[in-house]
């Protein structure tokens, strides 16, 4: 008689329930969530989430100011035209997108863009802003909502619009309060946790009713699951900043008396760049990341080699890009006539090598001098970034954005609407954690 058949044998029926045990525990740790990904753009949730036992099962990208579908051809091209709709997600019947665990996606945040002064933003109301409510329709008119959502926006959100502060996001979390979710936020800058690119973003999870996430969030010590316990804690740890007390928030009225009344008479959002919300009870505190680890600067992602020439900055423009880099002072006169001082910082130029990279815009893209994109020094002289180089700010893949038809412009395009797929990866790995850990603690 061998080892194995003495201990069985021995103790049959406690190797008989241990192994079955183990057999489950392994079984609910590998547990693929499905997904379904809306405003996917070229793929950033997907790439970080199909990292972690997750599984995009439906996308859908569309861009209405396009007549060409750029984007959505890269994700193709990626990933499979299979369950992926290049249709304005406001006229897909919500029969007609599937079930799914974890919906996700970086829902339009042009009227919120660091592009547009806060005065003019136009939040939930603007043209693009109402696409959160197909969010909103899809979770109202599914029967079998998704147990988990994943999404993420500007952190402008937050103290949108300049008349009412706040109010976009408290209308946003009334709703999905309604709809029968808590939700925990975080605004993360990547670099401070040493990622290559200076972003801030706003991470917003959601947890519905039936969940056991959820059950333990309603009885957890809310500032413990802030700072320590909950799925964004665990992913990127923080320090309370000036916590003397905890300030929490209760949303009143439906989203009309939101919209209409919320802060109406305050100058600053009630809203700090951390939080939770639960049964309409919003808490809220200033937290600072907590990072030890190492950090990826600019002069890492620079590609090594021979480039074409269109990215070196011609003698000629020198001057161009150096004054619009530079500190200046301009009279203007405003559309009613008034006339007003302009003012602007100059920039560090070139950009550091040694320092993560200040934010992609949209406009990083083509030959034209611009304050905004980014310029560094090289051997050869001084030079725009490259698309690849773009997309390592981002943490995508080499020539992820790569297709024929599709423009280094375009493609910068891309990258200045994207996500950091890092910040994906981590989150999404501790939501899975987390789901792990509460819903099948019982076993």
């Amino acid at each position: 008689m061998d080892v194995n058949e003495l201990i069985v044998n021995w103790c049959p029926r406690r190797i008989t329930e241990d192994t079955k045990k183990c057999f489950e525990l392994e079984k609910m740790e590998n547990k693929t969530l499905e997904v379904v990904e809306i405003f996917a753009g070229v793929g950033g949730f997907r790439l970080g989430l199909e990292k972690h036992n997750y599984k995009v099962i439906w996308s859908n990208q569309w861009e209405p100011t396009t007549k060409t579908q750029h984007a959505s051809m890269v994700y193709e091209a990626r990933f499979g035209s299979e369950n992926h709709s290049n249709q304005d997600i406001a006229t897909v019947p919500t029969n007609e997108i599937p079930d799914c665990d974890v919906l996700c996606g970086g829902f339009p945040c042009q009227d919120y863009s660091v592009a547009t002064t806060l005065t003019n933003s136009k939040g939930l109301k603007g043209k693009k802003g109402v696409l959160w409510w197909s969010i909103h329709r899809i979770l109202e008119e599914k029967v079998n909502k998704p147990k988990y959502l994943f999404l993420e926006n500007v952190d402008r959100l937050l103290k949108s619009p300049a008349s009412q502060r706040g109010r976009d996001f408290a209308v946003m979390l009334q709703s999905l309060n309604e709809l029968g979710y808590a939700v925990e936020w975080r605004v993360i800058n990547a670099a401070e946790y040493g990622m290559p690119q200076r972003r801030r973003r706003i991470f917003i999870l959601g947890y519905h009713k039936s969940t056991e996430i959820y059950k333990r969030l309603v009885k957890s010590d809310k500032l413990d699951w802030i700072t320590k316990d909950g799925t964004i804690a665990t992913s990127f740890p923080v320090t309370k900043k000036n916590a003397l007390f905890t300030p929490s928030i209760e949303l009143k009225g439906d989203l009309v008396d939101i919209t209409n009344n919320f802060n109406k008479k305050g100058t600053d959002s009630p809203f700090e760049n951390t939080g939770i919300m639960v049964n309409g009870v919003v808490t809220t505190i200033k937290t600072e990341p907590k990072y030890n680890g190492d950090f990826v600067v600019l002069g890492e992602i620079l590609q090594n080699g021979k480039l074409t020439p269109e990215f070196y900055i011609p003698e000629e423009d020198k001057e161009r890009w150096e004054y619009l880099k530079g500190a200046k002072s301009l009279d203007r006169v405003s559309k009613n006539g008034h006339k007003y001082k302009y003012s602007e910082g100059g920039m560090v130029y070139p950009d550091s090598l040694d320092r993560p990279s200040r934010t992609i815009i949209t406009g990083e893209g083509g030959k034209s001098p611009s304050r905004f994109k980014h310029v560094v020094k090289t051997k050869k002289g001084l030079r725009r970034l490259t698309p690849i180089e773009l997309e390592r700010l981002n943490m995508f893949p080499d020539n992820h954005t790569k297709l024929e038809g599709i423009t280094d412009a375009k493609r910068a395009f891309f990258m200045g609407n994207a996500l950091v797929v890092g910040v994906v990866e981590k989150i999404g790995k501790q939501l899975h954690n987390q789901v792990y850990k509460y819903e099948y603690a019982e076993i």
